[in-house]
C-alpha cells in the first residue's frame, strides 16, 4: 500500500478521501445490467477550493452525552451489576427524545433479549416527553409518565411497561383528550401499555406481542396489526384494523357506531368466550390500578353487564390459524391416549 501510495503521490490516508480519479471500474465482475451505466457521474468530483474539506475535520456538538438517558443509566447501576431494583423520580421535556433506547441496550447488552426480571428498574417522569418515549424498552424496565407524551411512544418495545396519565392539576377528562401522539407502539414486540386518556393515529400499527390498553384512538388504530392484544375503552377513528392479520382488539363501543368505523376486509367481529372475558376483566383492572381511570374503575365496578359492550375483533386468518391449532392439540391427545 505505502509502495502504491508514493507512487501516486499520497503520504497519508486521509488524503485519498475523495479521490475518485484514482477509481477504476472493474469491467469483468459486472452483471450485465450494469455494463451499460456511465459511472462517470457518480465518481465526479468537483474542483475545489484547498482549503475545502473533503472529510470530517471539526467534531459535532450532538450532544449524546449529555442525553436523559446517561443519566438513567447511572441511576440504574445497581440493576445493571446486581440486578437490584431501583426507583427513582425524574422531571421530562420535550427535547428528551428516544428516553429509554440506550438504557434499554445497556440491559440487552448485559442479560439478552430476557433483560430483567419486571420491574425490576422503574422510573417515574413528570412532564412532556419527546418523541419516542421508551422505545424499544426492555424486560424489567418500567417507565411511568404524569404528564404527555409525543408521537412513536413505545416504538418497538420489547418486553418493557409503560403507563401514561394526565397531571394531577389537568382540568380536562382524560377519556376525551389526545395524551400521546401518532404512531404509538410502532413494531411493539412485546411488553405491557397502559394509557389514560386518548392516542393519535395509527396506535399500534404492526404490533406483533404488546398487551396495551388506551381509551380511545385516532384513525387506522391497529393497522397491520400481527399479534398482541389492544383494549379500547373509548371511540376509534375511521379505517379500524385496516391490513390487521393477527392478534386480537377488544373495543369498548358504548354508542354502537364502532363498526362504521372499522375497516372489515380482513376481521370479523366475534363473541367474547370466558378467556376473552377473564383477560379483559385483568388488563382493564390493571388499567385502574396504574392509573385510576374513571372509565376502568366503571368498567370493573359492573363488570357483569359492561363486558357484554365490549366488541371482539378478529382477523379472519388469525381464527384460522388458532382454530388449526386446536384441532391438531385435540388430534396430538387422541394420539396419546390411543398409545
Amino acid at each position: 500500500l505505502r509502495e502504491i501510495m508514493a507512487q501516486i503521490g499520497v503520504r497519508k490516508i486521509d488524503e485519498l478521501i475523495g479521490r475518485t480519479n484514482f477509481l477504476e471500474v472493474n469491467t469483468g465482475i459486472l452483471p450485465w445490467k450494469a455494463r451499460e451505466i456511465d459511472y462517470s457521474k457518480i465518481l465526479y468530483k468537483p474542483n475545489l477550493f484547498k482549503h475545502t474539506g473533503v472529510r470530517c475535520r471539526i467534531k459535532q456538538n450532538h450532544k449524546i452525552d449529555s442525553v436523559l438517558d446517561r443519566k438513567l443509566i447511572e441511576l440504574a447501576k445497581p440493576a445493571l451489576e446486581e440486578k437490584r431494583g431501583v426507583r427513582h423520580s425524574l422531571e421530562i421535556k420535550n427535547i428528551n427524545r428516544a428516553t429509554g433506547a440506550m438504557l434499554s441496550g445497556q440491559v440487552c447488552g448485559r442479560f439478552g433479549e430476557q433483560g430483567l426480571k419486571k420491574d425490576t428498574i422503574c422510573f417515574k417522569f413528570k412532564g412532556v416527553a419527546g418523541q419516542s418515549f421508551g422505545a424499544w424498552l426492555a424486560s424489567g424496565v418500567t417507565f411511568e409518565l404524569e404528564g404527555l407524551a409525543n408521537d412513536y411512544v413505545g416504538k418497538g418495545i420489547s418486553g418493557g411497561k409503560i403507563i401514561i396519565y394526565p397531571s394531577g392539576q389537568a382540568g380536562y377528562k382524560p377519556e376525551e383528550s389526545i395524551i400521546i401522539g401518532n404512531t404509538a407502539f410502532y413494531g411493539a414486540i412485546k411488553g405491557e401499555a397502559y394509557v389514560r386518556g386518548v392516542a393519535g393515529e395509527r396506535f399500534c400499527i404492526r404490533n406483533s406481542g404488546l398487551y396495551a390498553v388506551v381509551e380511545g384512538v385516532g384513525d387506522h388504530g391497529c393497522e397491520y396489526m400481527t399479534g398482541g392484544r389492544v383494549v379500547i375503552l373509548g371511540k376509534t377513528g375511521r379505517n379500524f384494523a385496516a391490513g390487521m392479520s393477527g392478534g386480537i382488539a377488544y373495543v369498548y363501543d358504548e354508542d354502537n357506531m364502532f363498526k362504521d368505523r372499522s375497516n372489515m376486509d380482513m376481521v370479523e367481529f366475534d363473541g367474547l368466550n370466558d378467556e376473552d372475558k377473564k383477560l379483559i376483566h385483568k388488563l382493564v383492572s390493571s388499567h385502574y390500578a396504574y392509573t385510576q381511570s374513571e372509565i376502568a374503575k366503571r368498567i370493573i365496578d359492573n363488570f357483569i353487564n359492561s363486558v357484554e359492550k365490549f366488541v371482539k375483533v378478529m382477523p379472519i386468518e388469525y381464527r384460522r390459524i388458532l382454530e388449526g391449532k386446536e384441532i391438531q392439540e385435540q388430534l396430538d391427545l387422541v394420539e396419546v391416549s390411543d398409545g
